[in-house]
């Protein structure tokens, strides 16, 4: 067992502007999803120019932001939302969900191929595989802010964070390996021959939803939230199962050939 490193959230301080290594995790998987989108439009000769990459992804970053943001608010903390509304714009206190970023980045990608003509679900395609990428630093970042806590274990690797006698599971650094390095591995592999139209977004989306299940029994589940049934039922899992089902079934649908 280790203790946790009580890492300073903070990377740069200049007084009226404070920069926090969550900022910064976000940055750099942002920059890594622009770049390997870039390689990958260039080795297999998707058609894109790199300008046109650079405008889908500014539209996507709006999309994680405001779509996170919106979705952590209903999903986790609605509640607190009705009795004061102006919490939905704190988002220096924290509070960002995957599922509302996914479901923001693709309304942003719907709203840019409609100004441009392209196809929505090649779009899709394109950039799937480079998403863990960014996921993978989002958790690294939620390590470093101490968020995320695990469920206590005695593994000899357990982390013991502050204020706390028992260990548990580093459940951030879990999801960071799982979500991002396997995860990006998988679509990479998978996206490096030719697949039927939609079938990389959707084994992007089935992946994604069965290692966010899997991984969320190491995780604590959110205080205020708690298990939502059967005494290990979570808010990631039940927003994930479904998920992972539209995943299959778009596979399904790709490899039968049908489009629409």
């Amino acid at each position: 067992m280790w203790n946790y490193p009580n890492l300073d959230p903070i990377a740069l301080d200049f007084g009226v502007i404070v920069i926090h290594w969550y900022a910064i995790s976000y940055l750099v998987g942002i920059g890594l999803v622009w770049w390997t989108v870039i390689i990958r439009n260039k080795i297999y000769g998707h058609g894109w120019t790199n300008q046109s990459i650079s405008d889908l992804v500014t539209y996507a970053v709006f999309g994680v932001i405001f779509g996170g943001r919106i979705g952590y608010i209903l999903f986790y903390d609605f509640h607190q939302f009705i009795s004061d509304p102006i919490i939905l714009v704190k988002v220096w206190q924290g509070g960002m969900s995957f599922h509302g970023g996914l479901l923001g980045v693709m309304l942003a990608s719907l709203i840019y191929v409609k100004r441009t003509g392209n196809n929505f679900m090649a779009t899709m395609d394109l950039i799937a595989p480079s998403i863990p990428l960014a996921l993978g630093c989002g958790r690294i970042g939620n390590f470093i802010n101490g968020e995320l806590p695990g469920r206590v274990t005695e593994v000899p690797w357990g982390v013991v964070y502050s204020g706390e006698m028992l260990a548990r599971h580093p459940s951030s650094l879990y999801q960071a390996f799982m979500e991002g390095a396997v995860l990006f591995s998988v679509m990479w592999l998978y996206a490096s021959v030719g697949r039927p139209h939609m079938a990389v977004s959707g084994l992007f989306l089935f992946s994604y939803g069965l290692i966010r299940c899997f991984t969320e029994f190491f995780r604590q589940p959110d205080l205020h939230i708690g298990f939502l049934a059967f005494e290990w039922l979570t808010m990631g899992q039940l927003l994930s199962l479904p998920m992972a089902l539209t995943g299959l079934v778009i596979l399904v649908i790709s490899y039968r050939n049908v489009s629409y």
